[in-house]
């Protein structure tokens, strides 16, 4: 069953204002998780298995947590990601939308780069595939 992106964001957000015990009215399309909704690593476990449940997906670490993209020395120089580390972080996000990232592509700024929009279109492409 194919869902529309509003049901995909109805969900998300409900998973999200359970989660981090956020307002519905924070957790927007735009909304970054670390940044404006305030979630820890901690958080992201019982976010990933609240997805993994509503939306019954399985949701591999690597995929909404590229550490080992990060951490690589060919991938990363003075702590900022090379050219390389962007095609591969591409490749394996292709849902995110790295562009700000791109522009200053910061390791330490990753973190507060994912919004809720790019969980929903993470999430519309194991639910829609």
């Amino acid at each position: 069953m194919s869902l529309s992106q509003d049901e995909i964001f109805e969900k998300v957000q409900a998973a999200l204002v359970d989660a981090l015990g956020v307002d519905e009215d924070e957790a927007t399309r735009d909304a970054t998780l670390v940044g404006d909704l305030g979630a820890e690593s901690i958080d992201f476990l019982d976010i990933v298995f609240k997805l993994e449940k509503s939306f019954d997906i399985q949701i591999p670490r690597e995929e909404l947590s590229p550490e080992d993209i990060l951490t690589n020395s060919q991938y990363v120089q003075d702590g900022v990601v090379t050219a390389d580390g962007m095609t591969e972080l591409k490749t394996r996000m292709p849902w995110a939308d790295l562009s700000k990232f791109e522009e200053n592509p910061r390791v330490q700024d990753f973190g507060n780069l994912l919004t809720v929009g790019d969980l929903c279109s993470y999430v519309g492409s194991k639910v829609n595939a």
